[in-house]
């Protein structure tokens, strides 16, 4: 199988997390060349402090496809997971995890508490780091940079 990567999905919802005023995060659950959902941060539009994302993303791909588990999936995202992300990601089962920017304040996955080397991590995904990086940061660099 050729490997296909969904992280140029990811960008683009993270590009319409920044002009919703949103951290600009987006994420792309697949099944090979099959995209079963996307979405990007609405922590601020739905007053949800869980609304990564991630979180969304899960969610979605859990309702379309009619399961708790996303065995066999693929997750993209464009900023490394935090610790609850983390954490939604082994209970959903995710089989592999591609993510861009390393997040040195709040990840949870490279950084911080690097929640899937945990004993109580009940499933680890394979992990891919750095996949489009560079455009990921420049898109955080400069929508912060317009706030500060």
């Amino acid at each position: 199988m050729i490997f296909r990567s969904h992280m140029h999905l990811a960008l683009t919802e993270a590009h319409a997390a920044a002009a919703r005023g949103e951290v600009p995060v987006g994420a792309v659950v697949a099944e090979g060349d099959r995209v079963i959902g996307r979405a990007g941060n609405r922590t601020r539009e739905l007053n949800d402090p869980t609304a990564h994302a991630e979180m969304l993303v899960i969610r979605a791909a859990c309702e379309t496809l009619g399961k708790e588990r996303l065995t066999g999936l693929d997750l993209y995202v464009t900023l490394e997971p935090c610790p609850m992300c983390a954490a939604a990601i082994s209970n959903a089962r995710i089989a592999r995890l591609y993510y861009g920017a390393a997040d040195p304040k709040s990840g949870g996955v490279g950084q911080g508490p690097r929640i899937f080397s945990h004993p109580q991590c009940h499933h680890v995904p394979e992990i891919y780091d750095g996949i489009d990086a560079a455009a990921s940061e420049e898109l955080l660099k400069s929508f912060f940079a317009t706030r500060r």
